[in-house]
């Protein structure tokens, strides 16, 4: 595909690049539809994302919805009928702030102004449309072969919420409409595995008004988180970690020591206390570095491996919230490893290990990046190279292909992040390590070294599940709602026919629970085709058990598999067997 750059030359593009450089096209095609539809519109940002492109834009009083998407479709229609040139020039600074102006175009001309004094200033025209970008675009607006509008919502200015709220439309454009076609099917498909829609199916959790962004568990949720709680449990015990507990409120100081308080006070909530400042805990590592402080330690004791289960709080704006994809309290599953120098690579590969452990649990594949020094850091560059360094020999050492990340690593140090796909292609970033030189330092963190010195240790931040709030979001779309039997919130179903088995269904009943079976008796007065299909459609559990007069006069069960939809007799004892060996292996 042939494109055009900001310096007046076409060429090839290479094919990773093609997709990218076709939404970037679309932005400003639909900025175009836009500003014919609404004349008054200013734009702002206009960027290709990974699977589409948006603009933010502001209409002044004109509040658009989804039912206005057509006739800004067939606008952009319009437009890439008209094959349109899309032709570059640069201007001088001033030269651009001018024809900004003069265009009405307050959100470009402050842009401008945020731009190094020596920066080009490139724009690209296609008919009457003038957008300020560095390219490259396509050459007519005619290559523009299949797009949609998809979504719309709020945008502040520069990502501020002091600044004014914008709209943002956003869309997705393909090579071509069957590649269009085949990305709205898994769309459909995202949609009807929604963890938000079959979380209320299934009762696990709700969200409501009144605690916006502070998801409540259901009893049906709360068994499932708790068997994720237990698996984590578990697997620390045998990896030799401790559990501790740390405060959810702590004083304004310790988050200045951890530079929290520098680098993450607008995501805080803080509170007084008898005349003091206190924050609530977005994070659990200063806690557990307090708890490592609590006492001495010799170089034998290392490494200390500290897990907590702890409730965090994140200031996260109204409008970001989604669900339990974006909360505003979680459950972090965090463990800090406080190691010796030489036990740096060994550490970080024990938990590579842990956390590929997790994900082959749920047939999630991944993929890693290594996250390096950001601009708003604290640290020397001796320590920030020392603890990339470490990251870099243990990926090394595994042979386990990454890719870097460069500036998106913790304030405190840099990290390798886990990025699982589930079963739609879809990726999410869950398990973290992060190297930490800062901590310690920062709150004199000690252990007697061999030689009776007193040294430094180095510390681990990492997580699993990242955060299990989310991570149920993410299995309940994995598995559309059909967890496996270990992990069901309710694991079996008795389903009596009639009144006439329903002393014999109580019996089953019994017997399940006395293995701690999670179990529910359905006593309603409806037919059992209907009991079967809400318990295997609606409630997902894995087997349901039929008990009918047959049943009762040879004191056996029919399973009826939520897999297969087939049904098969057995002995209640054949039954428990089988569901308990699943539930203990956790298959």
């Amino acid at each position: 595909m042939k494109v055009m750059y900001k310096d007046g030359h076409a060429a090839e593009c290479q094919a990773e690049e093609e997709l990218h450089i076709i939404r970037h096209t679309a932005a400003h095609i639909l900025a175009q539809a836009v500003k014919r539809l609404y004349p008054q519109a200013r734009f702002a940002y206009g960027p290709a994302t990974e699977k589409g492109f948006y603009y933010d834009v502001d209409l002044g009083d004109v509040k658009l919805s989804d039912e206005d998407f057509p006739a800004i479709e067939a606008e952009m229609a319009k437009i890439v009928k008209e094959n349109l040139p899309i032709k570059p020039f640069i201007l001088s600074r001033e030269e651009a702030v001018k024809l900004m102006q003069e265009r009405g175009e307050i959100y470009k001309v402050e842009h401008i102004g945020d731009l190094p004094e020596d920066a080009e200033l490139s724009f690209f025209q296609q008919g009457e449309y003038i957008d300020m970008c560095v390219g490259p675009h396509l050459c007519y607006t005619k290559a523009l072969k299949a797009f949609k509008l998809t979504q719309l919502s709020g945008a502040y200015w520069k990502n501020d919420k002091n600044n004014i709220m914008l709209t943002r439309i956003g869309g997705v454009a393909f090579r071509n409409q069957t590649e269009m076609a085949d990305y709205m099917k898994l769309m459909e498909e995202a949609e009807r595995r929604d963890h938000r829609r079959i979380g209320k199916e299934m009762n696990l959790f709700m969200l409501c008004d009144e605690g916006p962004g502070f998801p409540f568990f259901m009893p049906k949720g709360m068994a499932l988180k708790n068997a994720l709680i237990d698996y984590w449990r578990d697997l620390h015990y045998e990896a030799n970690y401790v559990e501790v507990s740390t405060p959810m409120i702590m004083n304004r100081h310790l988050w200045e020591t951890s530079g929290h308080w520098d680098h993450y006070k607008d995501n805080m909530y803080a509170t007084k206390i008898d005349g003091e400042d206190y924050c609530i805990k977005p994070m659990n590592c200063p806690g557990g570095v307090m708890v490592y402080k609590s006492q001495p330690h010799s170089y034998r004791e290392l490494p200390l491996r500290v897990g907590e289960l702890g409730l965090v709080h994140r200031h996260e704006l109204k409008g970001a919230l989604h669900g339990l994809f974006r909360v505003r309290c979680f459950t972090q599953d965090d463990a800090h490893i406080f190691m010796r120098p030489d036990q740096i690579t060994d550490e970080i590969m024990g938990v590579v290990g842990l956390i590929n452990k997790v994900y082959s649990k749920f047939g999630f594949d991944y993929f890693v990046e290594l996250s390096t020094r950001p601009e708003n850091s604290m640290g020397s560059d001796e320590d920030w190279n020392a603890a990339t360094d470490g990251l870099k020999a243990a990926l090394e050492k595994l042979n386990m292909p990454y890719i870097v990340n460069e500036g998106d690593g913790a304030f405190y140090g840099p990290k390798i992040d886990f990025h699982l796909r589930d079963s739609l292609g879809r990726t999410w970033q869950c398990g973290t390590i992060q190297l930490d030189f800062q901590m310690p330092l920062n709150f004199g963190l000690e252990y007697i070294a061999e030689d009776g010195s007193r040294q430094r240790p180095i510390m681990i931040h990492r997580v699993c599940f990242g955060s299990i709030e989310r991570f149920i979001g993410i299995l309940t779309e994995h598995f559309a709602g059909k967890f496996p039997t270990w992990l069901a919130p309710v694991q079996v179903k008795v389903l009596p026919v009639s009144d006439k088995s329903l002393d014999y269904a109580k019996e089953v009943y019994e017997a399940l629970r006395e293995k701690k079976i999670r179990c529910e008796l359905d006593t309603r007065n409806e037919k059992i085709g209907y009991k079967i299909r809400e318990a295997r459609q609606v409630d997902r559990v894995p087997y349901m058990l039929i008990i009918g007069g047959k049943e009762v006069e040879e004191r056996t069960v029919s399973v009826r598999d939520r897999a297969t939809d087939e049904t098969a007799a057995m002995s209640m004892d054949e039954f428990l067997s089988k569901v308990c060996k699943e539930i203990d292996e956790r298959l």
